[in-house]
């Protein structure tokens, strides 16, 4: 009962600072939408790349994030990754105060949002420690889910907040975030653990980049939780670009809200009934949701569109909760079968190598949250549609479906000469 108490403190604050995190990493997908009327005549290709790059940045910082559990204990970086936020908060303020700012500068202020991309890694590393194998499924999705949450926050609450007043403050949208970043850093100070089996030597970590399976699991994350970022960061302003005379903008928060809280089910249903298989038809419903925002693209439709990406954001999200659920299951493999190849102390290394892999493949998998903005930008300077970036992203989710399927539920295709996972319940 003690460790459970610990666990779920831990979790409280974990989350706290995880939310913060996912706000400020998607705090230009609101902004972006607002700098036009705010004076500044960027293109849509331009505002695209303000969307895009936080996201770029954010999941380069997901590598030195899950080392820096180990490294300096999982309560010690959560307070600094929470005070980190402060820099591109206040950077922010500064920039759309200053009519001036050129496009450059703005650049660079998008880029500095990638510190709170970084917060996920390191919380997911830090959380798994802390939950039995039993439970690493709901545990670690009540973390992301609450963590994904602050996309839905910080679309939801940030067009309020800059017209308070009647006009258009677009410095509030760094501003309000100041003392709840100061809350999380005091929180996670006090009620927070640093847990001796989470300060492993990295050395040991790096062993995660030697499985082959890290870097297919960091393939397939690119799918799920690459494209619920992604999607999230994009939405606003594809909307806007896209169905200018809509109010589709005023709802956009609602996509993310139904990937974030809908994560638990996709760790509880792979708890269940394993998460390749819960993985494998999340890839089905979202080329169905291409297909769906292919056909509302063509016919202008707004309800199709925002019919497509329901589905994606629901899907996207499922598929995150079954995506991780399935990373210990795979690292418990091999632990067991170090094990019964002699090697000491096999299923604590792979419990190690497991922390390290989650921080890699969320790393990876957050690639897809570039991607997708620029994918879309491109396709409209290059062709005023988004129609080929939609083709392109079909595509991708049927090779996703088919990775999974060869990799983790393959049971009797060329298995003697190309093992799968499947009898292992992934």
């Amino acid at each position: 009962m003690t460790g459970r108490r610990v666990a779920t403190r831990n979790l409280i604050f974990s989350i706290f600072a995880e939310h913060l995190g996912f706000s400020v990493w998607l705090l230009w997908s609101v902004v972006v939408v607002s700098l036009p009327a705010a004076g500044f005549n960027f293109t849509v290709d331009q505002l695209f790349w303000l969307v895009a790059l936080p996201n770029l940045i954010g999941s380069t910082l997901r590598l030195p994030y899950t080392f820096a559990v180990p490294k300096f204990g999982g309560r010690n970086w959560t307070v600094v990754s929470a005070l980190l936020l402060a820099i591109p908060t206040t950077l922010l303020v500064i920039a759309v105060s200053n009519p001036a700012t050129p496009f450059w500068m703005f650049l660079i202020v998008a880029a500095t949002a990638g510190f709170g991309g970084g917060n996920f890694a390191s919380s997911m590393t830090n959380i798994s420690f802390f939950y039995p194998e039993r439970s690493k499924g709901l545990g670690l999705g009540l973390n992301a889910a609450g963590g994904n949450l602050g996309t839905s926050t910080v679309q939801f609450g940030v067009p309020m907040v800059v017209a308070i007043g009647g006009g258009l403050s677009l410095a509030n949208a760094g501003l309000m975030w100041m003392p709840l970043i100061a809350a999380a850093a005091i929180g996670a100070w006090f009620f927070m653990d640093n847990l001796t089996v989470s300060k492993a030597p990295v050395q040991g970590q790096l062993g995660a980049c030697k499985r082959p399976h890290t870097w297919v699991m960091a393939f397939l994350y690119i799918g799920t939780f690459g494209s619920f970022v992604g999607y999230t960061a994009a939405y606003p302003l594809l909307a806007k670009t896209v169905f200018p005379e809509s109010t589709a903008l005023k709802y956009a928060f609602l996509g993310a809200m139904l990937g974030s809280l809908i994560r638990p089910v996709g760790g509880w249903l792979a708890d269940r009934i394993g998460g390749a298989r819960v993985t494998l038809w999340v890839f089905v419903a979202m080329v169905g949701g291409m297909l769906v925002l292919l056909t509302a693209v063509n016919s202008h439709s707004i309800g199709l569109f925002m019919a497509a990406f329901a589905v994606l954001f629901g899907a996207s999200g499922v598929g995150n909760g079954s995506t991780y659920r399935m990373i210990p299951a795979i690292f418990r493999n091999y632990g067991q079968r170090d094990q019964e190849a002699g090697i000491p102390n096999a299923l604590k290394i792979s419990l190690t190598e497991a922390g390290a892999a989650i921080g890699i493949i969320s790393a990876v998998g957050a690639f897809g949250g570039f991607l997708i903005p620029r994918a879309y930008g491109m396709s409209l300077a290059s062709t005023g549609s988004v129609a080929t970036a939609v083709i392109a992203y079909a595509i991708f989710y049927a090779v996703c479906f088919a990775v999974t399927w060869w990799f983790y539920l393959r049971r009797q295709l060329l298995v003697s000469v190309a093992p799968s996972l499947a009898k292992a319940s992934v």
